[in-house]
């Protein structure tokens, strides 16, 4: 028994030395993590305060924050405030080409369409706040033809890929009312962007 443990123990010695330089057997210390970040805190009495603040205009988007996450990508936040519409009233739709946006409804009822095509389109002009501040790139449009329609309200949450068109082509309610998450992975959007 006692040779079979040294020649494991010879064994192990042996095969440490062997390994060429650099090449280690894995360390018991845990793998590096990547640089931790800090959190962004964003409260509900500062979305509140810009919905109020943005409640007069038909259509509102407001950035609350851009955050850089450790310069890796950007995130941005942000409210809109839409006013009850239907059918002509409705606009048309809108894309961008390089920002996923996720929809979480915190007020109101609508229809939205996404995916399919739009007539008429035209690029905002690069000075433009929907793609200096908001959104990137963007095409606007025509109503969306042969879109995917669903019925959204309070909890929901939609997840818009980048060259997706979409539009709301009705709202019920009063209003509707969504927090709007913008993944940003080319960093086009201004980090360190705070609402004032």
């Amino acid at each position: 028994m006692q040779k079979l443990y040294l020649t494991a123990f010879s064994f192990a010695a042996v095969f440490a030395f062997a390994l060429p330089a650099g090449r280690q057997a894995p360390a018991s210390s845990p793998t590096p993590h990547l640089p931790r970040g800090n959190a962004t805190d964003v409260s509900s009495a500062e979305i509140q305060a810009l919905v109020q603040k943005t409640a007069a205009d038909r259509i509102s988007d407001q950035a609350i924050r851009v955050v850089s996450i450790n310069g890796e990508y950007n995130v941005g936040v942000g409210v809109v405030h839409r006013a009850k519409t239907s059918g002509a009233q409705a606009g048309g739709g809108i894309e961008h080409s390089q920002i996923t946006e996720i929809y979480h409804v915190m007020e109101g009822n609508a229809t939205l369409v996404t995916g399919g095509s739009m007539d008429n389109t035209s690029e905002f002009p690069a000075d433009h706040p929907v793609v200096t501040v908001l959104n990137g790139p963007s095409t606007r449009g025509g109503p969306i033809q042969n879109g995917v329609s669903r019925k959204i309200g309070p909890g929901d949450v939609v997840i818009i890929p980048p060259n997706t068109p979409h539009w709301f082509s009705e709202i019920t309610s009063g209003q509707i009312v969504y927090l709007v998450v913008r993944v940003d992975p080319h960093k086009i959007l201004p980090a360190g962007y705070v609402a004032k």
